[in-house]
């Protein structure tokens, strides 16, 4: 993730379903020194299982969205800059773009503001998540589902590309949106393409 400028430093932390509950990264390791065996096993009720280090500070958005979405292999929180600023300004990404439609549904949306690392955030990226693949994290970043975490590297990249995009258009003007009906056109045409992922 830092290598790809999503993330920086120890920023954003990642999750995959295990059959006990999910490995997520640990808390305050830099990428590029972790080993296998930083990682921390945790059941879906909140439990440390394995591990040496404390997981991540954000373990709490990863269980909770595990717990909610089944068909979720993996979990991505990350900041990238343009997804950032957005989430700062409290937007959604609207249907401006037909790849919106890679985040899952008509928009992207961003979860109302919550302390990182509480519960309350948790729920809020729950419920943006209803329907979706991604969402924006008020003044804070950017989450992404995935089958599996390759699914959810790219997908994060994807919206941080959309999230660059709507930028700049908006520097111009507001952007002609593509309607609910070409949108779910849109939709349909990316499980054709497996995009499809929670």
């Amino acid at each position: 993730m830092n290598d790809l400028g999503i993330n920086q430093g120890t920023s954003g932390n990642a999750s995959v379903r295990v059959p006990k509950g999910f490995l997520v990264t640990p808390s305050a390791v830099p990428y590029g020194a972790m080993v296998p065996e930083d990682m921390v096993l945790m059941d879906l009720e909140g439990t440390v299982l394995d591990g040496a280090r404390k997981p991540s500070s954000e373990w709490h958005i990863h269980r909770a969205v595990l717990a909610a979405r089944p068909n979720a292999g993996a979990v991505l929180h990350a900041h990238p800059h343009h997804a950032t600023a957005l989430a700062c300004l409290r937007r959604d990404i609207p249907a401006f773009h037909y790849m919106v439609a890679a985040g899952g549904g008509r928009d992207i949306r961003c979860a109302a503001y919550a302390t990182p690392s509480s519960e309350t955030l948790a729920d809020h990226v729950v419920e943006a998540l209803e329907g979706r693949l991604a969402c924006l994290m008020a003044n804070h970043g950017m989450l992404v589902l995935g089958r599996d975490l390759p699914e959810a590297l790219d997908r994060a990249l994807v919206v941080e590309n959309l999230a660059t995009q709507y930028l700049l258009a908006l520097q111009v003007a507001d952007p002609t949106l593509l309607d609910d009906d070409e949108m779910d056109r849109v939709l349909e045409l990316f499980k054709t393409y497996g995009a499809e992922g929670g």
